[in-house]
């Protein structure tokens, strides 16, 4: 089922069946022991994230004190390329992204029980015709939802596992976060593919 929460924010609830989120936790899983878990920290100050991450794609988003938000084309521990996105995502980004080109990049980003994310905007990319696709795997979170300018007004809803969001046209530099991670007891994925988090999600974004 799909929502229209508002001008170009499109939620398709449950999108993924409970196999199919099986089978791309174990795709992940394998991304992750490729490209191990890393934490970005913040620029200037240097201060670490609360989610770790990873990514797959041509080109993998990370940030430090010294360079930034950026887009890089290897790890920045192992100094290896990504792992190629998995085939599953290409076909969600195909259905839903309405864009010609395929996604550059994909953010493997793992939550904790206490992890989180403030409101942010996704503006790293060259073009903002192409759209923000988010695949959600395992434990539900609060997602807030802002306008275009910091301050402004915000929603709230659950993002559940299997859940697919697309950030498109007038959404597309819409401020976004995670609240925090709701208590699920029947997480969906088992233990060893949710990269030892709660909570894993796949932001595909167009780079260049």
């Amino acid at each position: 089922m799909t929502l229209e929460i508002a001008p170009g924010v499109l939620l398709n609830r449950s999108r993924l069946s409970p196999a199919a989120q099986i089978d791309l936790a174990r795709g992940i899983a394998g991304v992750i022991a490729r490209a191990p878990l890393y934490v970005s920290t913040m620029p200037r100050t240097g201060a670490p994230m609360s989610v770790r991450m990873t990514n797959c794609g041509p080109l993998g988003w990370m940030s430090d004190k010294d360079k930034g938000y950026r887009y890089e084309a290897r790890h920045p521990e192992t100094g290896e390329p990504w792992p190629e996105i998995p085939a599953a995502l290409l076909a969600l980004w195909e259905e839903h992204a309405g864009y010609p080109k395929p996604p550059e990049a994909c953010l493997v980003n793992v939550y904790g029980e206490s992890a989180r994310m403030g409101l942010h905007q996704d503006r790293d990319e060259a073009d903002f015709s192409a759209p923000i696709l988010s695949v959600s795997l395992g434990a539900d979170c609060l997602f807030r939802l802002g306008d275009e300018k910091r301050g402004g007004k915000t929603q709230s809803f659950v993002l559940a596992s299997g859940d697919v969001l697309l950030l498109s046209g007038p959404a597309r530099l819409r401020f976004h976060g995670v609240d925090k991670i709701l208590p699920t007891l029947a997480n969906p994925l088992p233990l060893e593919l949710r990269g030892g988090g709660a909570r894993i999600n796949l932001t595909l974004r167009r780079v260049t």
